[in-house]
């Protein structure tokens, strides 16, 4: 199935969860993850199905002054 991650288009294989699409960026923590704008706890990951076209979000916090 296509998925969009961070705004480029990823193929993963069809019954892919959440953690699959993590995994297939490497995401090293901390961040945080949204799929359609709606944001998954990170308890969730694992059992959060992705449908073909789902556009999911990896946030990764920004700091300083």
């Amino acid at each position: 199935m296509k998925v969009w991650i961070n705004q480029r288009e990823h193929e993963l294989p069809d019954g892919a969860t959440l953690a699959d699409a993590v995994a297939a960026i490497a995401a090293q923590p901390p961040f945080a993850a949204a799929v359609n704008t709606q944001f998954v706890p990170r308890t969730q990951y694992a059992a959060h199905p992705l449908r073909d076209g789902d556009r999911i979000e990896i946030i990764s916090p920004v700091t300083g002054g």
